[in-house]
């Protein structure tokens, strides 16, 4: 049974898991209300705006790699779908979320991390600059990719003002993978923008 993070919570993926956790996939999902309606789908179903037209949200997930330092190694983004070192790859942009199933997943081989990485930082952030009033019911999951199981979920509020949100980190602790739900709102079109409000999680 998948353990339900609370904000700021910290867990370690292969106690969770029953055994160590190598290749493990992020999703980051929520629902997309245009005006009354709501848009639902599947674990990431409508996760990427809530049809055609002019209401849909174009939201982009991202993933930076940092180092020991703080600094950032490596984005995995729309732009560039695999990490140099070849260890994490994002399923590609969805820009209309249409269907169930698994509309963007970012997928992490986490035995093939460079050893200098220390942490792996999940963002989201709307590109067309529409804020999250329209976005509820926001979550974040990591899955077993070898078993497809559900490890760990993370549930929160994200309506607001805002149109980005800091979600989770993965990250390297005692020779051990952990997650932190962050849980953090920010503003930027593209992960570039929120790097001032990333850093400090890395």
């Amino acid at each position: 049974m998948a353990v339900s993070l609370q904000k700021g919570q910290k867990i370690s993926l292969s106690k969770e898991a029953g055994g160590e956790l190598t290749q493990v996939k992020l999703g980051l999902g929520w629902d997309i209300f245009q005006g009354a309606q709501e848009k639902k789908g599947g674990f990431l179903g409508k996760l990427f705006g809530g049809g055609s037209g002019g209401d849909s949200i174009d939201l982009d997930a991202s993933c930076i790699m940092f180092d020991a330092n703080k600094q950032a190694v490596d984005a995995i983004w729309f732009s560039q779908l695999k990490s140099k070192d070849g260890s994490i790859v994002h399923t590609g942009d969805n820009r209309t979320g249409d269907g169930d199933g698994d509309d963007e997943v970012i997928n992490v081989d986490l035995s093939k991390v460079p050893a200098n990485v220390v942490s792996l930082v999940f963002t989201v952030n709307s590109f067309t600059g529409q804020t999250f009033e329209t976005v509820e019911n926001a979550f974040c999951r990591i899955v077993n990719a070898n078993n497809n199981t559900e490890v760990a979920r993370y549930n929160l509020s994200s309506q607001g003002t805002h149109t980005a949100m800091i979600m989770a980190k993965v990250y390297r602790h005692n020779n051990e993978w952990k997650m932190h739900a962050i849980g953090e709102t920010a503003s930027g079109r593209t992960f570039h923008d929120l790097m001032p409000a990333i850093t400090p999680h890395a």
